[in-house]
């Protein structure tokens, strides 16, 4: 039994493996920035892409169209807090109606959080207020095709810039005065004609002139009266890319628009709170309290929600369909001006 006990012994023991020493951690150079041996990842181009998107800024391009006196400087102001649109202090004896429709852009770099954002606020002074308001619309369409004319030429030269400046209106505010009765024929021949060129966003002015049944009447009669008359305005239904912007979109254009709205750039003592508003002789109408205005609304709308989306559908859609145009009517390019030609030559 001895000798089979040790030969069984000898077998196990030429069975189970030796131990293997640990492999030697090496240790972490010193000459290497340490974040590059941080965590690796597609979704860091994210983070690529912010930093770059933070150092070249954003432009953004806002016009505010209607009669005068519907407050439009004031609401620009407020949606911004700041004053970025020029002080309207009413009218005086100085100061003449303007006999065609005038068009001032104004421009600020507004930084919050360390972003810069180049806001140009376009006015359109005279417009609706002659007696005879036919075709007013005019300056304004020019002007709107002159700038996406600028970002083409600019496009189609041999050396042109790493980065053309954008001054295309990305977003048109359009003011409807708070009759309670309908749209005007003005109002529907404007939103009609530059629809098919700019994002409109109808906006009622001075809201706070209308009782809450009023305003919601009008609301819906206004909605009737632009599908009626097949008149688009932003979010356009044909521009949802998927299921979820197109609940989202529903929502803003079966309940939201038109934004009913109050702008005022004053402050008052609210319980205990300081709130922007206008004082009337039965109370404090808070601008960016829900149940007195959607102000709040428009304002996410315009700059937390859609503000991107905005830029996007007006390179996309709008100033792709002028471009196309532009390129098929003239075999390809633009049409040789004096000016494009020593451009050119200097360029060769």
């Amino acid at each position: 039994a001895g000798p089979v006990e040790s030969r069984n012994e000898s077998a196990m023991s030429e069975l189970v493996p030796e131990p293997r020493q640990k492999p030697v951690v090496p240790m972490k150079p010193t000459g290497i920035n340490a974040n590059l041996l941080g965590y690796i990842g597609i979704d860091t181009i994210i983070e690529q892409m912010r930093k770059k998107t933070m150092k070249t800024g954003f432009d953004f391009n806002i016009m505010v169209v209607g009669q005068s006196g519907l407050g439009k400087s004031t609401l620009v102001n407020t949606l911004f807090k700041s004053q970025v649109s020029r002080k309207s202090s009413g009218w005086n004896r100085e100061e003449k109606i303007p006999k065609t429709v005038e068009i001032k852009a104004i421009s600020h770099i507004i930084e919050e959080g360390g972003v810069k954002m180049k806001l140009t606020v376009i006015d359109t002074p005279g417009f609706g207020d002659q007696i005879n308001n036919e075709n007013c619309w005019e300056p304004i369409e020019k002007y709107i095709n002159e700038q996406y004319e600028k970002f083409l030429k600019e496009e189609v030269n041999i050396a042109r810039k790493k980065r053309i400046p954008d001054t295309r209106v990305h977003c048109c505010l359009y003011f409807i005065s708070p009759t309670g009765h309908s749209l005007r024929p003005l109002d529907l021949e404007f939103m009609k004609h530059l629809s098919k060129v700019v994002n409109i966003i109808p906006v009622i002015a001075k809201a706070d002139t209308m009782t809450l049944e009023e305003k919601t009447e009008f609301k819906q009669r206004v909605r009737k009266e632009l599908e009626v008359n097949g008149i688009e305005f932003y979010p356009q239904k044909e521009f949802d890319e998927d299921l979820e912007d197109k609940t989202e979109n529903d929502k803003i254009r079966q309940e939201s628009m038109p934004f009913a709205v109050v702008g005022s750039d004053k402050e008052y003592q609210v319980n205990g709170k300081r709130v922007l508003g206008r004082k009337t002789p039965w109370g404090i109408i808070e601008v960016e309290n829900l149940t007195h205005c959607e102000f709040a609304l428009l304002r996410d709308f315009v700059i937390r929600t859609h503000l991107q989306d905005l830029k996007e559908v007006t390179h996309n859609i709008h100033y792709e369909t002028y471009r196309a145009k532009r390129l098929n009517d003239n075999g390809g390019l633009p049409p040789m001006t004096v000016e494009t030609e020593e451009n050119h030559e200097s360029n060769l």
